[in-house]
């Protein structure tokens, strides 16, 4: 899977030592053999990935530099405090432990966007690699300074004093993930009684580390057992989050960006910036608050770069990926965690309360496998059939009704086509996604 989300594969199938040095060269080269960091999640796999993405980088003269095992937005964060000319982050995020990926940074700290990409395929497939010889290579080098500077940076942006006067009880799972050490870590200085679920990290996954509904059983169930006052699931590379109330109701990824938008804007006005797939309750949110809403295709590079681009306080996308520009450039879980924390302890109300208080939608994520060649022919007959429609091309196809929308695109990270809708009933949301996917079926099928 080549994507905005980096290029991904199964390891020992597509995702092999031969293709990840390959990458690795042409990234150094890209890079004009500059400066470039590397971290990695706690997949299994990723200590064999990182040697060989090493040899490749190295031997374009590249200045490498080892910050070991870390959160994706702890490597964007240290890009902007090392000055460095790119990054490297080896990890599949939400995707099943057999996967691995390497997402490639720019020196603004953030993901490659389409265009450099183009450049960066181009390299890889002509093989004009620039290597060096014996005298242009560089010795590794390391640095442990990650999670210190991460920390700093949130709690130079957080009522720290506010959060330790309420007390929290959290439980945090997690996933054995990237997020295993760090976070609790984070929630302890903050004064909060913590509650670890799955923090051990050894990459070895409990459950998919995807933060979705099917996944957030056991934190439910121990938010309930422990009586915490909140849960959150962090995924893999911990740059996504998902809340559980202290009634072990799961309010989910949708919603995480929605507590934190409100609590941004309730105190400093300013642009917002979300993608297509994200729910209407942003939109809610940003009216009440008077502020100016922008909507991007998916992936974390159109967010970040239209945040950026409009100086906007707040921003993410609907799947628990919360940016906070203040603190870096990218989807950061603990950054999330630090404002609806912060949230939770200015209003003093449970967080089930405070979640109560925003609109109400249903929303419904599939997947349905289909042949790449497929899915353009598929799109454009969904659009004919909805001809009386208004409908957005710019990401997929999204077909919007009078109280609901449905969102069809290819993914980026997997091999298969998300269909997603939403309405203010679960009846609404599940009758509209079946009646997408039925067409589908009957177009692939003829």
């Amino acid at each position: 899977m080549i994507g905005i989300s980096g290029i991904r594969g199964v390891v020992g199938e597509t995702f092999t030592p031969e293709l990840i040095t390959r990458l690795g060269a042409t990234f150094g080269t890209y890079c004009n053999g500059g400066k470039v960091i590397v971290g990695r999640d706690t997949r299994v796999s990723g200590e064999m990935v990182k040697h060989a993405l090493l040899g490749g980088l190295i031997s374009t003269g590249c200045r490498v530099i080892d910050i070991g095992i870390c959160p994706t937005p702890s490597l964007t964060i240290m890009i902007d405090e090392l000055e460095v000319d790119g990054g490297v982050m080896i990890s599949a995020s939400h995707n099943p432990i057999e996967w691995n990926a390497l997402k490639f940074y720019e020196p603004t700290g953030i993901i490659m966007d389409e265009d450099a990409g183009r450049e960066f395929l181009s390299i890889y497939y002509l093989g004009d690699f620039d290597y060096k010889y014996w005298d242009g290579i560089h010795d590794l080098e390391y640095d442990h300074s990650t999670e210190e500077r991460h920390l700093k940076r949130i709690f130079n942006h957080t009522d720290i004093e506010a959060v330790q006067a309420a007390g929290p009880k959290v439980v945090i799972d997690s996933c054995n993930g990237a997020g295993a050490v760090i976070t609790p870590k984070m929630l302890e200085k903050m004064g909060c009684e913590v509650v670890k679920l799955h923090c051990e990290p050894d990459g070895l996954f409990p459950h998919n580390p995807e933060p979705v509904f099917k996944n957030l059983q056991d934190l439910a169930e121990t938010v309930i057992q422990e009586k915490a006052d909140i849960g959150f699931a962090q995924d893999a590379d911990a740059d996504r989050i998902a809340v559980v109330s202290e009634k072990g109701e799961i309010i989910g990824e949708e919603m995480s960006l929605a507590l934190a938008v409100d609590h941004v804007l309730s105190s400093e006005k300013g642009p917002v910036v979300i993608n297509m797939s994200t729910s209407k309750v942003i939109s809610d949110i940003v009216e009440k608050h008077g502020a100016d809403l922008y909507v991007t295709p998916v992936g974390e590079v159109n967010v970040s770069k239209k945040m950026k681009e409009v100086a906007a306080v707040i921003g993410g996308e609907g799947n628990g990926g919360v940016i906070n520009p203040a603190i870096g450039t990218g989807r950061d879980s603990l950054a999330a965690i630090s404002l609806i924390l912060e949230m939770y302890a200015q209003r003093g109300q449970p967080i089930s309360e405070i979640a109560a208080g925003f609109p109400r939608y249903e929303i419904m994520k599939v997947s349905v496998e289909c042949r790449r060649g497929e899915t353009p022919r598929i799109l454009t007959k969904l659009e004919e059939k909805y001809e009386g429609n208004r409908t957005d091309t710019s990401d997929g196809l999204k077909i919007f009704f009078e109280n609901a929308w449905v969102h069809i695109r290819r993914s980026a990270t997997e091999p298969i086509v998300r269909v997603i809708s939403e309405a203010p009933t679960k009846q609404e949301a599940v009758s509209l996604n079946s009646e997408i996917q039925q067409y589908m079926h009957e177009q692939m099928d003829s």
